[in-house]
């Protein structure tokens, strides 16, 4: 009987099986949060390109509403709130170019984020 009870009282872990335990948490931790850092980049790149979209389409909406020229540039003014709700801004803190109606609106953020 004193031995079980010494038994139930000598549970508990090893610091071999802890230090298992955290060997395996860092590894999967290890793969885990580049692919969790690629995924939200790539996430803030397609809406900045949604955004890039919806300026272009609003652009093309002010151009037919007031007869404009190709070479018209409008401004933020012109755009909000007539065509857009509001001034969007690029979820990477970029600032968008709006440009010339022949020329597709610009992120500063560059790379993935272009139309």
């Amino acid at each position: 009987m004193r031995t079980q009870r010494q038994c139930l009282a000598n549970r508990g872990f090893t610091l071999t099986e802890i230090m298992i335990v955290v060997l395996i948490v860092g590894v999967l931790l290890a793969i885990a949060v580049p692919s969790y850092m690629n995924a939200r980049e790539r996430s803030r790149a397609a809406a900045c390109r949604s955004n890039l979209r919806r300026i272009q389409a609003a652009k093309e909406q002010w151009a037919l509403a007031t007869n404009q020229r190709a070479n018209t540039t409008p401004t933020w003014n012109h755009l909000v709130p007539a065509f857009l709700q509001q001034q969007p801004s690029c979820p990477s803190g970029g600032t968008y170019t709006i440009n010339n109606l022949a020329a597709n609106p610009t992120c500063s953020v560059g790379g993935n984020h272009r139309l």
